[in-house]
């Protein structure tokens, strides 16, 4: 009988250690950085890719499996892979920001990215995180449920990611150079992509316009990603509705649309069902411009959703006029969350911050050449009037975890130094200058936190996509004008409000979010219109140790990078 007993005993255990094996994977993948020559828009230029391939390469991982990524470096520049949306638990080390979390990886070198997905369920991606690389260095991360479960919805036929970038006949590096040079606004994208391809809309471009394969009655998940660098995208497929069940790695309560809205940086999963005639029928995207008088690409790339055995010239869809803040007011407000979720209500750390851009005087040493902004100034950003300032020497995370003092202060400000109409239209000039610094908000472990993201109308005010690093959040609520605690805190959603790690501060409007700070490190936040955080809108949260090692950072890879 105990024979019997310990002889059960040890097949429960190896059938156990067989399903753990089973279940979570380790993955090794290779990322060499190198220049490869494309052709785009009847041009070919050499443009930095991974592994010769643009986009870059996807992955595919299950929720519970470790990625070990070696990057190496064969490109002219300093290069850094950023894995947006990562919980990164622990593991600040591999989250990828140059100069917050790691120093770049410099030309000839290499360095490996080694993290775990926890809790994690649908469409993420990674991007370069230097300059302005990203414009070629990108690709999907798709998380699968673990072995043994499935989508809370039917599973369907096929699965698509399709991944919206923008193009610049120029090199991208140079484009933003040249704008923090002459303090002006970078020069506007010459296309729009999906899959790297701009589609029949534009010059050179029919042949390769991608092509989305269905049949009548099936059912496809389109992984929807905006990897485009400063502009937020419309999103629609010709006569097709979507249902949208995911957003940022996270499932929603599906609804129905025609019409997505994605900022930089945000992703959303959809269930298309060919359910039309079989022809041919145009994915499109196009800009939604919020900022007023600002110059943007407006062109429209395109892809096809094709139905077995037809050659009909495709449909388009009709897309949302480019300032057409009222569908996205309507399509954010239908995000909820699949089920009840623990929201913070009780909250330690309350925070306000003002977003948006601003003007610098021009220095006295400068020639005008270096003061092309309006009238005469160079554009900036900033969060409460502190444009955010990178070190050059140290990264923020190894300077906080050695001790290694003058890098950063921990004195970013908890509400803004000066209260005024934030969305107003006479804003005082006075109110254009932002102070420059490296400052931080200190968390501690287990804070519950609230942060008001508010929207300013200086220069101009804009729908900022705000991006944090290393946590998912809640949005409580969302609205326009100045935030009112008084009046807005009753319709904040308690019960059910979306996940997300990109939030869309709506144009001239706010939006509320709140986290548990239970991940230490250093994590940045930031508006992911690229132009935006080189100008300055970002700060950076450092959290605490808690107790015991699992809720204590990790110590710092060995082949971490050296400045």
């Amino acid at each position: 009988m105990k024979t019997v007993h310990s002889f059960s005993f040890l097949l429960f255990f190896c059938s156990l250690l067989s399903a753990s094996s089973t279940i979570a994977k380790v993955q090794h993948h290779d990322f060499v950085i190198q220049e490869t020559p494309v052709k785009r828009l009847c041009k070919t230029r050499n443009v930095i890719t991974v592994n010769g391939m643009f986009p870059g390469p996807t992955l595919e991982v299950n929720n519970g499996d470790t990625l070990e990524v070696k990057v190496h470096n064969r490109a002219r520049y300093n290069i850094t892979i950023h894995w947006h949306g990562v919980r990164q638990i622990r593991t600040g080390w591999a989250d990828g920001p140059e100069f917050v979390t790691q120093c770049p990886i410099r030309p000839g070198k290499s360095y490996t990215y080694r993290f775990t997905i926890q809790g994690q369920e649908g469409t993420l991606w990674w991007h370069a995180h230097s300059s302005w690389l990203r414009a070629t260095v990108y690709g999907a991360l798709i998380i699968h449920p673990t072995p043994g479960s499935s989508f809370p919805f039917p599973k369907p036929d096929r699965q698509t990611a399709l991944v919206l970038g923008e193009w610049w006949n120029a090199n991208p590096v140079d484009v933003i150079n040249q704008a923090i040079r002459t303090g002006a606004a970078p020069n506007i994208s010459d296309a729009y992509t999906i899959n790297g391809q701009p589609g029949d809309l534009y010059n050179c471009s029919t042949k390769e316009t991608i092509v989305v394969p269905t049949k009548s009655g099936e059912t496809s998940l389109l992984r929807v990603i905006n990897a485009a660098l400063n502009q937020p995208l419309f999103f629609s497929v010709a006569n097709h509705k979507l249902t949208v069940v995911g957003a940022d790695a996270s499932y929603l309560k599906p609804f129905t649309t025609k019409v997505l809205m994605l900022g930089p940086g945000q992703t959303t999963d959809v269930l298309l069902t060919a359910d039309q005639p079989p022809k041919r029928y145009y994915i499109a995207a196009r800009a939604y411009q919020s900022a007023q008088n600002a110059p943007f690409d407006n062109t429209t790339t395109t892809g096809i959703l094709q139905y077995k055995k037809t050659t009909s010239p495709p449909i388009l869809p009709v897309l949302p006029a480019f300032n057409d803040t009222n569908t996205v007011t309507s399509f954010s407000r239908k995000f909820k969350s699949l089920r009840n979720v623990v929201v913070p209500k009780t909250i330690d750390d309350d925070l306000f911050f003002t977003v948006g851009l601003g003007l610098d005087n021009c220095p006295k040493n400068f020639p005008k050449s270096r003061c092309q902004g309006l009238n005469g100034t160079r554009f900036t950003a900033s969060m409460n009037n502190v444009s955010f300032v990178l070190p050059s020497n140290f990264s923020l995370l190894q300077a906080h975890s050695n001790g290694i003092p003058g890098v950063f202060t921990t004195d970013f400000p908890a509400k803004p130094p000066v209260q005024f109409d934030y969305t107003g239209n006479n804003i005082s000039r006075a109110l254009f200058q932002p102070v420059k610094g490296t400052k931080l908000y200190k968390l501690k472990y287990g804070s519950r936190v609230q942060v008001v993201l508010q929207d300013t109308n200086i220069v101009t005010s804009e729908n900022h996509p705000i991006h944090l690093h290393g946590y998912d959040f809640y949005i409580v609520g969302e609205g326009f004008g100045n935030f009112n605690p008084k009046k807005d805190t009753s319709k904040f959603n308690l019960v059910d409000p979306p996940l997300r790690n990109t939030v869309a501060v709506p144009v001239n409007g706010w939006a509320v979010i709140r986290f548990v700070a239970d991940n230490p490190g250093v994590w940045l936040m930031h508006c992911h219109l690229d132009v935006h955080i080189k100008w300055g809108l970002a700060m950076a949260f450092l959290v605490d140790n808690g107790v015991g090692e699992l809720e204590t950072l990790e110590a710092p890879p060995h082949d971490l990078p050296v400045c």
